[in-house]
Parts: structure tokens; C-alpha cells; sequence
């Protein structure tokens, strides 16, 4: 179970390759994940987050294999979030004097999660430190959302290893723990699909958190995460990755999202791709049935886009339930600099494109004035106005 991090510092976490959802079924998790936990055997014992309670049973179980459990001294609970506390109540049970640092909302979190205001509670704030024995100290970080008001992280002296909890993590399921042995692809898909469905809405914070961070000029060997890959291998890359995600990130590219009900709205999402395509060869186009594409998979493109297009057929006045769902998911993210662009078909009254504009809008998107409001079935002349639309989301028009 236990699996050496550096020196005296330890995994002992859990793979969860079964995964398959997160945050109920709000986030998708197509490579497996992991829990990660850490064990520090200084003068002092110290234990980092445990598991989520499914595996509460098995990671006591473990942990008693590799520790006498009366010998931990402090417990760190960076995050309140269950997939990192879930197995404290089973822990606490065992040792229930050990003391429980967190921050001041932490508290709120664990006592309001587990209903146990009885746990010996020590709250830190930023610069606080812990004691360790052996010249080494813990330094406590508030993240303040991210992506939790509770949220903090840990710096190690002498190891040089920051306990990031769930900045810089991804969902992958990586046995061999560190990003070095990671097939590099899918660590970096799943990172940015990470920072994309749930730390871009709080990307002015993770900005001047990273600033304030390199502002302490701490030397940094391991980034020891609360999901996915460890960092040991040049850990600063994805320190800099964040940095660039986290102001208005974009890339060359354009995503074209639709629902379709007679197909009608689809021919006109496969033009506008066309279009863009003839028009700039080099931008990356993508093209996506939201009705049929996983929802997280289609943001993580969204958050690399330029600009988008958006297309439903008018139903009830309104746009398909599919798309406006999939549009309230896109306002929580609060993407920035991105254009958008609407079309549609409509039978009778024709106001899908109206209702989808106004989402775009209140999602933060400059919305341009080209669109492709088509009554019936597209003719010729409703599929040549793509032209116009892609002109004007790549800046031609």
C-alpha cells in the first residue's frame, strides 16, 4: 500500500480505477482517479488527507498495516471536500484526541459534513507553521476557492514538497504515482479538463495565488497532489501551464456545438465547420451533438477555443433542453475574451436563436451579429450565410 514519496514522506492513498463520475455525475472521469493521502515519519507523525468513505474501511485497515495508529500526531485535512475527509470518521473512532489542522472554514466544512464538534481542531491561516522535528517544518497556504473556501495547501521545509490538495491535480489513475511514468497525453488532457470544468471560474484568484506563491521564493522538488499524477519531474511546468490557463486562455481554435432534432440544425453546424476551415486552414475546428457528447469533454474544448457557435431548432418558444442545460453549465464556468455565434432552424415562430444569444451573453461571451436563423429545412441560400458566421468568429468579417 504504502509507497515512498521522498525520504520520510509517503502515498498511501487510493487508486480508484472504477471511477467513472465525480461531484454526483456533474463531472465525467474517463481514465480512473485517485485519492491521494501522504504519511510524513519525522520526530513528528503526520498524516495528509485521507480517502473518500467507500475506501474508509480499507485505508484504516491499511494504515494500521504500516503505522501504529496511536502514533500519529497531527492530521492535516487540507480540503473538507468528502473525497479527501471521508475516512476521517472511521479514522477518528480509533484516535480521537489527534489534533486536526485546517483552516477556519475547514472546521465549518468537516463539523457540518460529519457532525462532530468534538474533534480536536487546531485552525492555521497562511504562514502558520507546524514543527516536524528533524529541522523540518510544515508552512500552511490558504487557497481560499480553490476551489473551496476551505482550501489550503502545505509546504514541507527540507523535502522541498508542496501538498497542493486539488490545485495543479487531474483525474487519472496513474499506479506507478508520478508524472514521469504518466502516459504524458492523457496527464495532460485530463489536467487541463480539470482546470477547464473546475477551477476556471476562480482563474483571478489561482492567478495571484500562484503569484503570491512564487512570491516566497520556496524552493519546490514535488508537487504532491490530492488527485492523479504526482509531479517530481520539473513540477514547475505545471505550475507555468496554470498561469496561462488562468488569464482568458484560448487557443486557435473554434468549437461548434449543436442539437438537432430533424437534422436540419445539424447540416447548418457542419457548414459553419466547413466554413471556418476554408476560411483559416490552420484553426482546429470541433464539432460536437451536445446531446450526444459528454458535457465536461465539449467544455475542455470550449475553454481552447477562440469562439464558438451554438445551435438548437426553435422548440416551445425556446431552444432544446439539451442545449440551454448544457448552456447553464457553461455560464458556472465563467470562460472570458471568447466570441459566440447562434443558429438554428426553426417550423413556426422562430425564437431559438433570441433565447440562445441570451445565454451566451449572460455567460460572458461577445456575441457577433452574424447567425443563421433558417425557417424549415436549409436551402442554398440559408447555408451560404456560414460564410458570414465563421467570418465573423475568426475576426474576418
Amino acid at each position: 500500500m504504502r509507497k515512498q514519496i521522498k525520504n520520510n514522506v509517503s502515498w498511501v492513498g487510493k487508486i480508484d480505477w472504477g471511477l467513472t463520475s465525480f461531484h454526483g455525475d456533474d463531472y465525467s472521469i474517463n481514465s480512473g482517479s485517485s485519492q491521494n493521502a501522504y504519511l510524513i515519519e519525522e520526530e513528528k507523525v503526520v498524516l495528509i488527507d485521507t480517502v473518500w468513505s467507500p475506501h474508509s474501511n480499507e485505508f484504516v485497515e491499511n494504515l494500521k498495516k504500516e503505522i501504529d495508529l496511536n502514533k500519529i500526531d497531527y492530521i492535516i485535512a487540507n480540503h473538507g471536500e468528502v473525497d479527501h475527509s471521508g475516512s476521517l470518521p472511521e479514522l477518528m473512532k480509533l484516535i480521537p484526541d489527534t489534533p486536526i489542522y485546517c483552516t477556519a472554514n475547514g472546521v465549518k466544512s468537516l463539523v457540518g459534513q460529519f457532525h462532530h464538534p468534538e474533534w480536536n481542531f487546531k485552525v492555521v491561516k497562511t504562514g502558520d507553521t507546524l514543527d516536524i522535528g528533524n529541522g523540518k517544518q510544515l508552512v500552511f497556504v490558504e487557497m481560499r476557492m480553490l476551489h473551496w473556501p476551505d482550501s489550503m495547501a502545505v509546504y514541507m521545509t527540507g523535502d522541498n514538497i508542496l501538498f497542493s490538495n486539488d490545485a495543479f491535480g487531474q483525474h487519472f489513475a496513474v499506479e506507478e504515482l508520478f508524472n514521469d511514468k504518466a502516459d504524458q497525453c492523457t496527464l495532460w488532457d485530463e489536467a487541463i479538463k480539470y482546470y477547464a470544468n473546475i477551477l476556471n471560474p476562480f482563474s483571478p484568484l489561482v492567478k495571484k495565488k500562484i503569484e503570491d506563491v512564487l512570491a516566497l521564493n520556496l524552493p519546490i522538488d514535488i508537487i504532491a497532489t490530492s488527485h492523479g499524477a504526482i509531479w517530481r519531474d520539473n513540477p514547475a511546468q505545471i505550475v507555468e501551464a496554470y498561469y496561462k490557463w488562468s488569464q482568458a486562455y484560448q487557443e486557435d481554435q473554434v468549437t461548434v456545438v449543436f442539437d438537432s432534432m430533424w437534422e436540419g440544425t445539424e447540416k447548418l453546424a457542419n457548414e459553419i465547420s466547413r466554413q471556418v476551415s476554408l476560411l483559416s486552414p490552420d484553426t482546429r475546428v470541433k464539432l460536437y451533438n451536445v446531446a450526444k457528447t459528454d458535457k465536461n469533454d465539449i467544455m475542455t474544448q470550449v475553454f481552447k477555443s477562440k469562439a464558438i457557435a451554438v445551435g438548437s431548432p426553435t422548440v416551445h418558444q425556446g431552444a432544446l433542453s439539451t442545449v440551454v442545460g448544457w448552456l447553464e453549465f457553461l455560464k458556472e464556468l465563467k470562460f472570458k475574451n471568447k466570441k459566440a455565434a447562434v443558429f438554428g432552424c426553426y417550423g413556426w415562430s422562430g425564437e431559438g436563436n433570441k433565447v440562445l444569444r441570451a445565454h451566451l451573453e449572460e455567460a460572458g461571451f461577445e456575441t457577433i451579429a452574424p447567425e443563421i436563423r433558417c425557417s424549415w429545412n436549409p436551402r442554398e441560400e440559408d447555408l451560404a450565410q456560414a460564410r458570414d458566421v465563421a467570418k465573423g468568429l475568426l475576426g474576418l468579417a
